[in-house]
C-alpha cells in the first residue's frame, strides 16, 4: 500500500461517519517545534489513524505514529539515533462543552469554528511529549566511560551522637 501524505487539517466527526482510515505520512518540516526540540529529523512521520464512533455514540480517532529523530546525548554530547513510537487516542470536543462526559480512554481534543482538528499540531505535540526528559546514550555505547561520569570524592559523613543518648542517661541514673 501506498502511503500519501495525509491532510494537515480535517473534520474528525465527519471522517468517523464514513470511517475512515488513512495509512500515511506527515513531513517532519512542517512541525517547527519538534524540529527545535531535537538536533535532527529527516524521516517521514508513518501515521496510522481510524475514525470511528463508539458504542455511546461519541466520535473518536485512534492510531499510532512512527519515526526516528537524532537526539544529543546530555553526557558526551553526540548524537545518537532515538526512535518514537506512539500511541494515541482522541475525542473531539467542541471549545465550551465538559470533558466529564468524556471516557478516560479518550483523550479530549477540542474543535476550531469549523469543527476541524489541527492534526499536524496535534501529532507535532504527540512526538514532542515522546521524547525523553534527558536524552543519553545506552551506558555501553557512550562515549564517557562510567568513571568519568562522576566527579570527585564523597566523604564518609562522620557519625553524630544519638539525640536520646542524652534520655539513656537520665534513664540510668533514676534506677
Amino acid at each position: 500500500m501506498q502511503k500519501v501524505k495525509l491532510p494537515k487539517q480535517l473534520d474528525p466527526v465527519k471522517s468517523a461517519m464514513k470511517r475512515s482510515e488513512y495509512f500515511g505520512v506527515m513531513v517532519p518540516k512542517d512541525m517547527v517545534r519538534l524540529q527545535q526540540a531535537v538536533a535532527e529529523a529527516n524521516q517521514d512521520i508513518e501515521i496510522e489513524v481510524k475514525f470511528d464512533k463508539d458504542a455511546q455514540g461519541l466520535t473518536f480517532f485512534e492510531g499510532h505514529l512512527a519515526t526516528e529523530v537524532s537526539l544529543i546525548c546530555q553526557r558526551c554530547h553526540g548524537t545518537f539515533a532515538h526512535h518514537l513510537d506512539v500511541s494515541f487516542c482522541f475525542s473531539p470536543i467542541k471549545p465550551d462543552q465538559d470533558t466529564d462526559e468524556i471516557p478516560e480512554a479518550y483523550e479530549p481534543v477540542e474543535v476550531n469554528d469549523h469543527g476541524e482538528v489541527n492534526l499536524l499540531q496535534l501529532f507535532e505535540d504527540e512526538l514532542i511529549l515522546a521524547l525523553p526528559i534527558v536524552a543519553f546514550h545506552a551506558e555501553k555505547d557512550c562515549k564517557v566511560s562510567e568513571d568519568e561520569m562522576s566527579y570527585g570524592v564523597i566523604e564518609p559523613v562522620a557519625e553524630r551522637p544519638n539525640p536520646f543518648a542524652v534520655l539513656k542517661e537520665l534513664k540510668r541514673d533514676q534506677e
